[in-house]
């Protein structure tokens, strides 16, 4: 009976941390995260768009998203952190446009200008 209790202690504590584990490691939805900065414009059955616009210095936390297409409508610098802590910074140039498939990451606006970007995230 010891041993059986004992196990199902154990059964409990490893459930209760892996559900821990699980909800602290769920990139956040950065539309709820920063509503002052991402505003949702279109969202429907078929994508989502969102209006970014960042202060120099402005840091997103961990979030995702699926694959999408941003439309950088300003000049910018970012430093781009994946969820293993690697980092690395890109410079944007207004105008341009680029492709990503779904990604968890955190993002800084190190530039020294304002960023401003339309993310376009497909639903299907």
């Amino acid at each position: 009976m010891k041993n059986l209790t004992l196990f199902i202690m154990s059964v409990l504590l490893a459930t209760l941390a892996l559900g821990f584990a699980t909800r602290t490691a769920t990139a956040e939805d950065l539309a709820k995260t920063m509503p002052n900065d991402v505003k949702v414009i279109v969202d429907n059955d078929r994508v989502r768009v969102l209006d970014v616009l960042h202060k120099p210095g402005v840091k997103e936390p961990m979030h995702s998203h699926p694959a999408y297409v941003s439309v950088y409508l300003s000049a910018t610098r970012v430093k781009v952190t994946t969820p293993d802590g690697k980092a690395v910074e890109k410079d944007r140039k207004a105008g341009e446009v680029a492709w990503s498939e779904a990604v968890t990451h955190a993002l800084e606006n190190v530039g020294t200008a304002d960023q401003h970007v339309i993310v376009i995230e497909l639903k299907k």
